[in-house]
């Protein structure tokens, strides 16, 4: 447990170092979050067809109504802890690959959820909005990666009992 846990800390401040680097912003979490964008706008044209998206933003070309998805909105910190909690758990490799990229598939499933009801709540009630955002989300998808983290362990191959402690029968003399 305390492997685990030093582990799980070492790879948290490293990858969170990472994210905020220059590099990484420019080369993966703007270009990841517009995305994200992107993929929230053909969503909702699917049944609106008024929606455009724009690098971050998503807008409603119907009255002008835009989100804009910031750093923390895009579920990279949440897949930074899903990273974590996986590869500091000892567990065999291609169980964390496979766990992982579910893992992230399922975050970014539920983000995708996060944005478009943010995107259509802003335009019905902004105390609605600002209190879905700020507080039900951000809670809902850091549980999604412990939720995932917890399904993930219970499907880990277990360790086989070793039964050569039990004492081997007595044989009799006759």
């Amino acid at each position: 447990m305390l492997r685990f846990s030093i582990l799980f800390m070492v790879l948290l401040m490293g990858l969170f170092t990472v994210e905020v680097t220059q590099p990484a912003q420019e080369h993966v979490i703007i270009p990841f979050t517009s995305g994200l964008a992107k993929i929230s706008s053909w969503l909702v044209q699917v049944f609106d067809s008024d929606v455009t998206s724009q690098g971050k933003i998503i807008r409603s070309l119907s009255n002008g109504f835009a989100v804009e998805i910031q750093p923390g909105c895009n579920g990279v910190e949440a897949v930074i802890i899903l990273f974590a909690a996986i590869f500091a758990f000892p567990s065999p490799f291609k169980s964390k690959i496979v766990g992982f990229v579910l893992g992230f598939f399922a975050i970014q499933a539920l983000n995708l959820v996060r944005i478009i009801s943010l995107f259509y709540l802003g335009q019905w009630s902004m105390v609605a909005f600002e209190w879905f955002h700020l507080y039900l989300w951000q809670a809902l998808i850091i549980l999604d990666a412990l939720v995932v983290w917890l399904i993930w362990l219970r499907t880990l191959p277990r360790e086989k009992k070793n039964d050569d402690q039990t004492p081997p029968p007595m044989a009799s003399a006759a």
